[in-house]
């Protein structure tokens, strides 16, 4: 089966053909010529995973699933939430991010959050949706290399390291695109 996933983030991209492990030809958006950035103007991260998987259908006629990821601090009221990829600004820098919401943080105790992603896959008509979460806690600092976005602050529950320390071989089975993307599998597999 060939399905488009509707992202140009390479991160995103190797860690899903990682889960994936072989189980679908995953085409991206430079594999069909996409090369505009899809507007991702939703209020929730469920509606912007809708937005640019149905873009992708509606324009170049492929089954596609596309993710959308926030990150969502109890302190903040779920901030930065929808917003994680551009909290400090449109420039979208990782850095920025972590340490804005550190400050926001620091003279704060409760520090639990979650990782949330949501899958929307269109596919032969219908449109589907799965969604996993990692909750844990936001750190004091930053540590570790591995990884993306805020994952050198994100500790998540029964592990001692950020997902920035973890190998990835344990973060692509526990994180929230991890468990999103196994109920998209186990939902391909059930149609075999």
């Amino acid at each position: 089966m060939k399905l488009v996933f509707a992202s140009n983030n390479k991160n995103k991209i190797k860690e899903i053909q990682s889960i994936l492990n072989g189980s679908i030809q995953l085409l991206s958006l430079e594999d069909i010529n996409c090369h505009e950035d899809i507007p991702e103007t939703a209020d929730t991260i469920e509606g912007n995973a809708i937005l640019k998987a149905n873009y992708v259908t509606e324009k170049y006629g492929y089954d596609c699933f596309a993710d959308d990821t926030g990150l969502e601090v109890k302190a903040l009221n779920g901030e930065p939430g929808v917003y994680s990829a551009r909290y400090a600004g449109e420039q979208k820098n990782a850095d920025d991010n972590m340490n804005k919401l550190l400050k926001a943080l620091k003279d704060e105790e409760n520090r639990t959050a979650q990782f949330k992603t949501v899958i929307a896959l269109n596919l032969e008509g219908k449109q589907y949706l799965f969604t996993g979460l990692a909750k844990g806690n936001i750190t004091l600092n930053k540590t570790g290399n591995q990884g993306f976005g805020y994952d050198p602050i994100f500790q998540p529950e029964n592990y001692s390291e950020t997902f920035a320390e973890l190998p990835s071989e344990i973060k692509n089975k526990i994180s929230h695109r991890a468990k999103a993307t196994e109920q998209l599998i186990d939902f391909l597999n059930s149609r075999k």
